[in-house]
């Protein structure tokens, strides 16, 4: 299964292996191109290296999983270890011997090499994001904005992309989310500054839908959402979402 493995990534990454320690021929590693981060590691080392009976060398893969919630949930099935050697919770020793069947082995191995891309690739393959922005009425008036238009521009946050869904919360008196927005269009050219504000580029948002200013008061953000500061574009509480996007008739 070690040759057929290596073969794969090979054929799927692009990837030849590394051999860093000279001590450890048979150890190798393989990095990601774009980051140079590791991906995976094929081990062979004694089984009682792992907690196993018997000094018998066995070959093991060490990847990488999402976070250390999930490591412990692999951990424990059969075939699947905490890593070894590696000193963070969530990379996971993967015996090579067929315990665990290969199918299984490159699905490990494909997210632990989506989990090593650099931050600019990871940027350019994440799905629809879900952002929380503040929108100043001392400033703006987005609300008079909302009431004339359907879409409207706005100051283009880092990271936006078309396609992310926008929530705007609309700062004192309002003190509340009122809006539910597509972004439809980024990285339109602008230039502004004054003592209070600098736009370098702008985006579309589209109306999706408005929120009464009693739903999602900030202290309703804060309380229940744990939102304690709105300054600038930042992801929203899952939480938070899945409360946002309740339809309407559901909502209590």
């Amino acid at each position: 299964m070690r040759d057929k493995l290596i073969a794969h990534i090979q054929k799927e990454y692009g990837v030849s292996p590394e051999r860093l320690w000279m001590r450890f021929p048979d150890y190798l590693v393989f990095r990601r191109e774009d980051s140079r981060k590791w991906f995976a590691l094929i081990m062979d080392i004694p089984k009682s290296r792992l907690g196993l009976r018997g000094e018998e060398i066995a070959d093991v893969l060490n990847v990488k999983v999402a976070d250390p919630f999930f490591a412990d949930l692999l951990i424990g099935q059969k075939g699947i270890f905490p890593g070894y050697h590696m000193g963070r919770g969530n990379w996971i020793s993967v015996l090579l011997d067929g315990t665990v069947p290969f199918d299984e082995i490159c699905g490990l191995l494909a997210e632990s090499y989506a989990l090593a891309a650099s931050g600019q690739q990871k940027e350019k393959i994440r799905g629809p994001k879900d952002w929380l922005i503040p929108a100043n009425p001392k400033y703006y008036d987005v609300i008079g904005a909302f009431e004339a238009a359907e879409e409207i521009d706005w100051k283009q946050g880092a990271g936006v992309r078309a396609g992310d869904t926008v929530f705007l919360y609309v700062a004192a008196p309002v003190s509340a989310i009122l809006y539910q927005c597509l972004v439809t269009e980024t990285n339109i050219p602008y230039q502004y500054h004054d003592e209070n504000l600098t736009i370098r580029a702008l985006m579309k948002i589209r109306l999706l839908r408005r929120y009464p200013p009693e739903q999602f008061p900030f202290e309703v953000l804060r309380s229940q959402y744990g939102v304690n500061a709105i300054r600038g574009p930042r992801g929203v509480p899952n939480r938070l979402t899945a409360a946002l996007k309740k339809k309407e008739n559901e909502i209590e």
